[in-house]
């Protein structure tokens, strides 16, 4: 579906009367139609406000500009941090995956029938057997080996192969740690997937760990990537009831689709600007 004259406003700023009304007064005095909006207050008495509104302007893309440019005395007056953009645009993605291919597989498709505003660049990996996966999609994909003796060089090639074509990186179940410059290189802008057990059943075999202590609840997580191994911003979370009748090979298979689904919302919810950052927190707008 195009959506060349849906336009967003996103904005963060002090709370305090007057500012979606002045934001609704600015698309409304440029014959802008607001078709959603949603808003939410960390607290009404000097808390932090963020709010989302989409619209709908004839010619947008040529108009943008203008409604940027004009948009700053609004911006300025309230002490906000904000974005303009067009909903038509699309993000490009490098998907980073080593040797499970359930939320790789998951994404191709989704992509594959529209379903991610996106355009996938690449497919990265530290080792070779995805690459059919990929090609199938007709996806470049590049193996880039890392050792303990390469890492550096690997990082190197990293950032030289994403530079100037990637906008957001996904970390599809891939087993390395982030160097810190790619983290900084795309802050915000990196989200990764894990099964919910970090930080009870940390290692090797989480699965089997679960199972020897008999967990009730196995789940996924979704997450902005920081320095903090694990423990950036939580996008999204969801969690399936097991009981003792659960052998492992249950628990994995449950736990990969919580992780395709979970990894799949929070992509979503990023492309199309739904997510704020609230200190080491985030809230989703709709």
């Amino acid at each position: 579906m195009s959506h060349s004259n849906t336009g967003r406003v996103l904005i963060t700023c002090p709370d305090r009367p007057g500012v979606i009304a002045t934001v609704s007064k600015y698309l409304y005095d440029h014959n802008a139609n607001i078709t959603k909006l949603d808003q939410y207050s960390t607290d009404p008495n000097q808390g932090t406000l963020f709010a989302r509104f989409e619209f709908e302007l004839e010619q947008l893309t040529e108009r943008l500009p203008e409604l940027q440019e004009g948009f700053q005395t609004t911006a300025q007056q309230f002490s906000m941090e904000w974005k303009m953009v067009s909903a038509d645009r699309r993000q490009r993605l490098a998907i980073f995956v080593s040797k499970e291919d359930h939320c790789l597989q998951d994404l191709l498709i989704r992509w594959r029938t529209g379903e991610l505003n996106a355009d996938i660049a690449m497919v990265i990996s530290n080792h070779p057997d995805m690459r059919p996966i990929a090609e199938s999609f007709d996806i470049p994909y590049h193996h880039v080996p890392v050792s303990k003796d390469t890492r550096l060089e690997a990082e190197e090639k990293h950032l030289e192969l994403m530079e100037g074509k990637v906008d957001t990186v996904v970390l599809a179940r891939y087993m390395q740690i982030m160097p810190s410059r790619i983290i900084e290189r795309y802050k915000n802008r990196m989200i990764n997937i894990h099964h919910s057990f970090l930080p009870a059943f940390i290692g090797s075999k989480p699965y089997q760990q679960a199972f020897d202590r008999g967990v009730k609840l196995i789940g996924g997580t979704a997450h902005y990537v920081t320095e903090e191994l694990d423990e950036g911003p939580i996008i999204e979370q969801d969690v399936y009831r097991v009981d003792h009748r659960f052998q492992v090979a249950d628990l994995k298979r449950i736990g990969r689709d919580l992780e395709r689904v979970v990894l799949a919302r929070a992509i979503r919810w990023h492309l199309n600007d739904q997510i704020f950052l609230n200190g080491h927190k985030t809230v989703i707008l709709s």
